[in-house]
C-alpha cells in the first residue's frame, strides 16, 4: 500500500538489510489483534465466529508490546475485533509508537469520537477505517443503523485534530460500484488521506454467499483501476492490475503474520491451521510450499491485500516498467 515518506524510508531500509544479509522470508507488516470483542456482528466477519469460544480472552498488554518485540516488521496493524475494545489500546499505542514502528489501527470507528480526544496525531499513526457504502448500504453490512454517520463525524474530527486517516473498502459479490464511487468522492470531500479497496475474502466460518470468485473479482476490479486513476488509493497499482487479472502474482503469506489470544497464527492472517507459541517457531515450522492458488482450495479464490501486496515488494525490482509505475504513483 502507499505509504509515507518517512516510512517509505525506513521500509526501503529494511527490505535492503533483509536482500544484504540474504533473509529469504521476512514480514513486513505485523496483524496485532489484542482482542476479538466486536461492538458488530457483521454477516461477512470471519473473525467473531472463528474465535467466538475464545472471544472473551484479550492479550495483556506486555504480550502485545514482546510480540512487536518479537516480530522485525516495521508496520504493526493493530485490529481484531475492535481495537477500542482493548482496555490497554492507548498504552498500546504508545508503546509501539515508542518502539519506532509504524501503525495503522483499524476501527469501525463507533467508539473513534470520544477516543481521540485521549490520543495525539504523530508521523508514524494512521486511522484506518472500515467503509463499505453509502449510508443505506454500509449500515445494512454493518447490521446498525447510525454506522455510517457516526464514521462520517469522527472522521471529519480526526481531520480537524491533524490524524492521518484512510479507508478501507470491502468489495463484496452484490457491491455497486456507482455507489463505491460515489463513497470515494465524499470520503475525498472530507479530508480522507486515501483509500483501500480489496475483495471480500471467503471465509469457511461465514458460510454465506457475499463473495466474489476469482473471475468476477478479475471483473469488477476493471473498474476499481479506473477509479484508482482518480481518486487517491493506497493500494498498489501493481496489486489493482493483479485483481483485474492483468498481473500474475503468488502469494506471500508470511509478509503480514498474525497474532493474536491464540498465539501466532499460521499460515495467514485469513487461513488458520495452527497458533504457535514464538514468530520464530511459526516461521520455521510452517510449511510454507502447501500454500498458495493450485496447491491449497482454500486458496482458490483468494486475491486479498495482506498476502499479495507483500508480494509486489519483492516484484517492483524485476521491470521497468513496474519501477516506474510506483515511483510516479508514490510522487503524485
Amino acid at each position: 500500500m502507499r505509504f509515507p515518506l518517512r516510512l517509505n524510508y525506513d521500509l526501503t531500509k529494511y527490505i535492503i538489510a533483509n536482500k544484504m544479509n540474504k533473509v529469504e522470508k521476512y514480514p513486513l507488516v505485523l496483524m496485532l489483534e489484542p482482542t476479538h470483542l466486536c461492538n458488530l456482528a457483521c454477516s461477512g466477519c470471519g473473525r467473531i465466529r472463528e474465535y467466538a469460544d475464545t472471544i472473551q480472552e484479550m492479550m495483556s498488554l506486555e504480550e502485545c508490546l514482546n510480540s512487536v518485540d518479537e516480530c522485525p516488521a516495521p508496520v504493526v496493524t493493530i485490529t481484531g475485533g475492535e481495537p477500542f475494545l482493548y482496555p490497554h489500546i492507548f498504552d498500546l499505542i504508545d508503546g509501539v509508537l515508542k518502539r519506532g514502528k509504524h501503525i495503522y489501527l483499524c476501527t469501525n470507528a463507533l467508539l473513534l469520537e470520544k477516543a481521540l480526544d485521549k490520543m495525539r496525531p504523530h508521523p508514524n499513526f494512521t486511522l484506518n477505517i472500515h467503509m463499505d457504502g453509502m449510508e443505506e448500504t454500509h449500515d445494512r453490512i454493518l447490521e446498525r443503523k447510525g454506522t455510517f454517520k457516526t464514521a462520517i463525524e469522527a472522521i471529519k474530527k480526526a481531520k480537524k485534530m491533524g490524524f492521518r486517516v484512510c479507508t478501507n473498502t470491502t468489495i463484496f459479490k452484490e457491491t455497486d460500484l456507482v455507489e463505491i464511487e460515489m463513497l470515494f468522492s465524499k470520503l475525498e470531500e472530507i479530508g480522507v488521506d486515501g483509500l483501500l479497496v480489496a475483495p471480500g475474502f471467503g471465509y469457511e466460518a461465514v458460510g454465506e454467499k457475499l463473495f466474489l470468485e476469482r473471475r468476477d473479482i478479475e471483473k469488477k476490479f476493471e473498474q476499481v483501476y479506473e477509479m484508482s486513476k482518480r481518486f487517491r488509493f493506497f493500494s498498489t497499482p501493481m496489486y489493482l492490475r493483479f485483481l483485474k487479472g492483468e498481473k500474475k502474482l503468488e502469494c506471500t503469506p508470511w509478509g503480514n503474520p498474525t497474532r493474536n489470544t491464540r498465539g501466532w497464527k499460521a499460515p495467514c492472517y485469513l487461513i488458520t491451521d495452527a497458533h504457535y507459541p514464538s514468530f520464530k517457531e511459526m516461521m520455521e515450522k510452517t510449511d510454507w510450499e502447501k500454500y498458495g492458488v493450485g496447491k491449497d482450495p482454500r486458496c482458490a479464490q483468494c486475491m486479498m491485500h495482506c498476502g499479495f501486496e507483500p508480494t509486489v515488494v519483492g516484484e517492483i525490482g524485476k521491470s521497468w516498467k513496474d519501477i516506474w509505475e510506483m515511483m510516479v504513483w508514490n510522487l503524485t
